[in-house]
């Protein structure tokens, strides 16, 4: 019997299930029924380090009770938990044994079972020495009709990326190399990211060809190659063809980036992880970043049976003073906190994003984050009505606390899906413990160190990074990520001198004051470069580039016309036009050419100025019309 534990999920349950799938047993009959009428077996678990939730369980609970004719092998990349070798009666009983490269034997019987033909076997094996890698790989070089023993390993030292580049010699088609390349250069490849990667309609049958290489592996959410394997396919590519590479990335990150705004749930934070991936080759984001647990773990909202363990947590990591600005916080905003589990369910951390507009006298008497962040934001750039101020005033991991891990990963999902989805999103603020370990990260990120903002607890310094949206919005700061992405020589003092000049955050009164006079300088673009809407984030979101005076003039424009669409505002937008886009000398001539008493016309006038204006206000605010 084999089991993967990428492909199951890790609780007891799960590995049942998927144990009665492997003896193909009907699901209402119990697996370990089932083996108990079977004196003898093996059962093969490979990847057991995405199993670690269910290690104790096992050794405790499921394996004492198989039969003793039965033979159990847990392969994974992590040495066994230290309870396989203390408890004396598995010590008798266990056995580690570290794979290597595999031996003479074993290298000939895989090679042949492969059917690579024997005459190359000693020169394969010379070469290789039993690596794993690249015995499949002379496998497929060998299916493929080349032979991989043709050059002189001697001269060529990395006899994977050797044998790798003799492999795509002998690839089908063009199209089939750039399957490869895509599938390298993401965290996980769909049949759908692949057609994206490759503007094709070839996608299916190049996903099905990538599924049987044997360098390539399957997963829950897609299939991806082995990490050698990866590192040099997407190296040779970026190294030899930089514009085909660049091409490549942008293509896949537009798909990714379609899916994150577009999915929900699991899947949402699953897509923001490709997304994340994306960066892996920036040195600041490399270091900050835990790779390998990169998807093992997600966001739920907590419960009130998790109220003890948040506490208990803040109390271990930060000391009571910290555990009781939480708990007051969780009867205030018990909906702000949510929990950190692998996907067995067991609890690696959690974060509490506090709703700080909400917060009242009480609550910034409680917590001094909560006040100089107040503070902070009414000095910098005040909430408008509607919008909204995010603290992320907790995170840490379980025993990692504030450590690079699952925690700082799913810290760094839970804040960016909270700025895509959240269109009144005005300020973010983020604590950290350790400024040293994060500024470099936290610059990477275009968030701004707020000194103002920074307090003290039970003795203890905090610093906090603030970002505002209206300043930076997210598809800006979007582009500004992908500029980042591919750099992999950055420097925090280059980050900090890129940081744009912040946007204007005008009150409702100075928004409106604006709009009156851009549509009073219509037709003097001269005028309208002075005017201060073109720093707005209303004129940011509504140009390619830097905006323009063209840039108001079509916001004005489009938001007029839209009341022509209704009969009933029609009215409204002849006046505007009158006035303002093809304009009548006086007032009174407007009125004139329109046929209306002056009275009418001032009342249709105002009526225009007012819905324009609202409408507009709406796109500052909301990002939407």
């Amino acid at each position: 019997m084999r089991l993967d534990g990428r492909d199951l999920d890790p609780s007891p349950p799960g590995f049942l299930a998927a144990l009665g799938r492997a003896l193909d047993e009907p699901p209402d009959t119990s697996p370990l029924e089932a083996l108990a009428r079977r004196p003898r077996g093996v059962l093969l678990v490979d990847t057991y380090e995405t199993l670690a939730p269910l290690d104790g369980w096992l050794r405790e609970t499921l394996l004492p009770e198989l039969p003793g004719g039965h033979l159990v092998v847990l392969a994974g990349r992590d040495p066994p938990a230290a309870g396989w070798l203390a408890d004396p009666g598995w010590r008798d009983l266990a056995r580690v044994v570290p794979l290597r490269n595999l031996r003479p034997s074993e290298s000939r019987a895989y090679l042949h079972a492969r059917g690579v033909p024997a005459a190359q076997h000693p020169a394969a094996l010379s070469f290789t020495h039993g690596h794993p890698l690249a015995l499949s790989l002379v496998a497929d070089v060998s299916a493929s009709g080349g032979d991989p023993t043709a050059f002189a390993p001697e001269q060529r030292p990395d006899v994977v990326r050797a044998l790798l580049e003799r492999f795509v010699e002998r690839l089908p088609g063009p199209r089939h190399r750039k399957a490869l390349e895509a599938c390298a250069h993401v965290r996980v490849t769909t049949e759908a990211l692949l057609a994206a990667a490759l503007e094709g309609d070839d996608a299916h049958e190049l996903f099905g060809w990538l599924r049987r290489l044997s360098f390539v592996e399957e997963g829950p959410q897609g299939l991806f190659p082995h990490d050698l394997a990866r590192e040099v396919l997407d190296a040779d590519l970026r190294w030899r063809n930089p514009e085909g590479y660049l091409e490549l990335h942008r293509r896949v990150r537009r798909f990714i980036v379609g899916h994150l705004r577009r999915a929900r749930g699991l899947e949402r934070q699953q897509a923001f992880f490709d997304l994340l991936y994306l960066h892996r080759n920036n040195p600041i984001m490399r270091a900050s970043t835990d790779w390998d647990t990169l998807g093992t773990a997600h966001v739920e909202p907590a419960t009130a049976k998790d109220r003890e363990a948040v506490l208990a947590m803040v109390r271990r990591h930060e000391g009571e003073a910290s555990a009781r600005i939480a708990e007051h916080w969780w009867r205030r905003q018990p909906e702000a906190f949510a929990m950190f589990r692998s996907t067995g369910g067991e609890l690696v951390g959690f974060v509490a994003a506090l709703a700080l507009h909400r917060a009242d006298p009480a609550d910034l008497e409680a917590d001094p984050a909560a006040a100089a962040a107040r503070r902070f934001a009414d000095r910098h750039g005040p909430a408008r009505p509607g919008e909204e101020l995010v603290h992320h005033r907790f995170w840490m991991g379980t025993d990692t606390y504030q450590t690079v891990g699952s925690a700082r990963n799913l810290l760094a999902a839970t804040s960016s899906l909270e700025c895509l989805s959240n269109p009144r999103l005005a300020w973010s603020f983020a604590v950290y413990a350790d400024p040293d370990a994060w500024h470099p990260t936290m610059t990477y990120l275009n968030y701004l160190r707020a000194t103002e903002a920074e307090f003290e607890v039970g003795g203890r310094r905090f610093t906090v990074y603030a970002h505002d949206w209206r300043a930076e919005p997210v598809l800006a700061w979007l582009d500004r990520m992908a500029e980042r992405e591919l750099a992999t020589d950055q420097r925090v003092d280059l980050l900090e001198a890129e940081m744009a000049a912040p946007l204007l955050v005008l009150s409702e009164p100075e928004f409106q004051a604006a709009v009156r006079q851009a549509l009073r300088d219509y037709t003097r673009p001269a005028a309208l470069a002075d005017n201060p809407l073109l720093r707005s984030r209303l004129a940011s979101q509504a140009a390619a580039g830097a905006p323009t005076a063209a840039t108001l003039q079509t916001l004005l424009r489009e938001a007029a016309e839209a009341l022509a669409a209704n009969p009933r505002d029609e009215r409204l937008y002849r006046a505007l036009a009158c006035t303002f886009f093809e304009p009548a000398a006086t007032q009174e001539l407007a009125a004139e050419r329109l046929g209306l008493p002056f009275s009418t016309y001032r009342y249709h006038l105002a009526g225009g100025l007012r819905r324009v204006t609202e409408r507009l206000w709406r796109r500052e605010l909301y990002g939407d019309d």
